[in-house]
């Protein structure tokens, strides 16, 4: 009664602190219009699925394959893309739960603010340390253990534009790090959420509030502000009870975007701040400002230079992580003669990261390091034939901490028919040491090593087209080789000291396939299916302590989902999940749905309901050492109003 009690205060102060919020959110809007704003154009709805036929899907333009502007037909690569309108009509709160449509990513929650997620394997508890995240360009990849902390990486859902994920590598275009996938987020420019939105949503395990507004600033520039706010609940362990866990943020930004006749500029930023229930002393906070110039080129070639400075801490229990990042990067693309598209650019990024832990049982040796990574890469597009192009590229990376590492590729990509492409691609790509991995220690139990980079040699082919009018589908195989992944092995002896190594080699292989298909204009159906077969052994002479560093990973997960409308104003999504057990770990198997019901009331103002996690109580998706914690059946109610 007590716990539950408790429970219940921590709850009544979310909500106060949500409502808190969302005043303050609505008195800056309220600020900002008596100061008074240009006549604009509310922002136009999103675009309606039967409005966007499977032919108009193929052709979204993407970025991250060949990090120009290309067709997602052209893509030879493995590539999934969650776009606005889905994520809209999903109801996502986050950009975990977003990317929980993506077919060719294992995504699982840990406890109530905490995601595991990876790509071809190589899942954690602790988070994938082989999956390379971006938003509009900026890493937010951690160089402490080598992973994504996934509830540092906010953003207002509404402004997202599209969501591209690679599965597979793409260490020459992006680096290192970038080993069996990369995410890309990319927000909407500002001109293209004008006006102003209110979005608000609860239920039982969150409540939500966000507030945003965009105007002109003189004939050729746009603005947009934002803040938003949330509150989750704790998550509950098997026996029922809260675990504590529950936390509160918020976080606000701007964008401005300007044009000026060949040149395009863009300086944006965030703020944000959040605190754990269980933690005294736990909170997350940071920032981030980037700043971008395009230059359009008379023979359709293009110049790029972007800057952005990142700050992010971290509090939780006895540790405080700090990091600070400062990248600057260049970018051309052109044209040479008609056979030859290449992009080649260069980069230079500072990191400082520190970690201060008061216990002293765990400690990194120095408390803090600074590393400078610079890069210079070179991608070149043939056109063979005008039906057969063959893409070669290299990238040359330097560490001040782990050395030069070279990562070249080669893909090639073949059209039998203007709706059919055959692809095919060998990469090589690493994963450059973390500090944990080399610089961590504790007194008996953990020495420091000479941890070096973990090698994958990756072997893909593909085939993406329209076998059907109102059909699409897209195949991956992928084949990957690794060498030299991490192990924690004893000195000597089978005693401790433990030290991180280079003792487990192995191959891993599997399919990836998804498609949609348009039943009519109203309805369109999707499913997607990934399997994954792991054969991981320690090279002679090693041995392993911990077995998750062979992943926690299903063999197999399913997706289907349903998207449609039962009138002209009410739409409904189901989307439902299968996943495997996972490996090396006692999460059972489960299948789970959620749904999304929207009335749109009025041109601008919507209302929802969302359910999650429809077919049990509660469930789990992957365990945390002798930590398991249960993901709940939830329940919302939301509005969205554009004025």
């Amino acid at each position: 009664m007590r716990a539950e009690g408790r429970w219940r205060g921590e709850a009544d102060t979310g909500r106060a602190r949500a409502k808190a919020v969302l005043i303050v959110l609505l008195w800056q809007i309220a600020a900002i219009g008596s100061i008074g704003t240009p006549t604009i154009a509310a922002e136009v709805l999103p675009e309606d699925l039967s409005h966007m036929s499977i032919e108009d899907l193929a052709n979204i333009e993407i970025t991250s394959v060949a990090k120009r502007p290309e067709s997602l037909s052209n893509s030879a690569a493995a590539i999934y893309v969650i776009t606005r309108e889905d994520i809209l009509r999903s109801g996502a709160a986050s950009l975990p739960e977003a990317l929980r449509l993506a077919p060719n990513l294992t995504v699982a929650q840990v406890n109530a603010r905490s995601y595991a997620m990876a790509a071809r394997g190589f899942n954690a508890s602790q988070g994938s340390n082989k999956l390379l995240v971006l938003v509009d360009g900026r890493s937010v990849y951690t160089p402490l253990n080598a992973t994504v902390y996934w509830d540092g990486v906010n953003v207002l859902m509404s402004d997202v534009e599209r969501i591209e994920v690679i599965s597979g590598p793409g260490g020459t275009l992006w680096g290192a790090n970038a080993v069996n996938g990369v995410i890309n987020i990319i927000t909407r420019g500002s001109g293209d959420s004008q006006g102003g939105l209110v979005e608000v949503s609860g239920g039982d395990l969150q409540r939500n509030a966000s507030l945003r507004f965009g105007g002109a600033l003189g004939d050729s520039a746009t603005y947009r502000i934002y803040a938003t706010g949330f509150d989750r609940d704790a998550a509950r362990t098997p026996t029922g009870a809260s675990a504590g866990d529950g936390w509160q943020g918020g976080q606000l930004g701007f964008r401005v975007d300007a044009d000026a006749g060949k040149d395009a500029y863009t300086v944006q930023g965030d703020a944000y701040r959040a605190t754990v229930d269980n933690d005294p002393r736990g909170k997350l906070w940071g920032g981030d400002l980037l700043a971008r110039w395009t230059r359009r080129l008379d023979d359709g070639s293009g110049l790029e230079l972007q800057a952005y400075y990142d700050d992010a801490e971290r509090s939780l229990l006895t540790l405080r992580d700090s990091v600070q990042t400062f990248e600057v990067r260049g970018q051309h693309n052109l044209s040479l003669g008609e056979k030859h598209q290449v992009v080649w650019g260069a980069g230079y990024r500072v990191t400082r990261e520190s970690l201060v832990n008061s216990t002293n049982i765990l400690f990194l040796v120095p408390p803090r390091r600074d590393v400078g990574l610079g890069d210079i890469f070179v991608q070149d597009e043939i056109a063979l034939r005008p039906d057969l192009t063959l893409t070669l590229g290299i990238k040359l990376e330097d560490s001040s901490y782990s050395g030069t590492e070279y990562l070249p590729s080669a893909r090639l990509a073949w059209r039998p028919t203007d709706s059919a492409m055959l692809w095919g691609a060998i990469s090589r790509a690493v994963r450059t040491p973390s500090r944990v991995d080399r610089d961590l220690v504790a007194p008996g139990i953990l020495v420091a090593g000479q941890f070096q980079s973990e090698g994958l040699t990756a072997y893909e082919a593909g085939y993406r087209g329209q076998p059907l009018d109102r059909a699409s589908l897209s195949v991956s195989l992928f084949y990957n080789r690794y060498s030299d992944l991490r192990s924690a092995e004893f000195v000597s002896g089978g005693r401790l000291p433990i030290v991180v190594a280079n003792g487990i080699e192995g191959s891993t292989y599997g399919v990836e396939a998804w498609g949609a298909y348009d039943l009519n204009d109203d309805w369109r159906l999707s499913a997607g299916i990934s399997t994954l077969h792991k054969d991981l052994r320690l090279k002679p002479g090693h041995t392993n302590v911990p077995v998750s560093s062979f992943g926690l990973d299903p063999d197999y997960q399913v997706q289907l989902r349903a998207q449609g409308r039962l009138s002209p104003a009410t739409d409904l999504d189901v989307r439902l999940r299968a996943v495997d057990s996972l490996s090396n770990d006692p999460t059972p198997a489960y299948v789970e749905a959620d749904a999304r019901l929207a009335w749109r009331l009025t041109d601008s103002v919507e209302l929802s309901l969302d359910g999650r996690n429809l077919l049990d109580a509660s469930h789990r998706e992957i365990a945390s050492g002798a930590t398991v914690r249960e993901v709940r059946r939830s329940v919302s109610a939301g509005l969205r109003w554009r004025f």
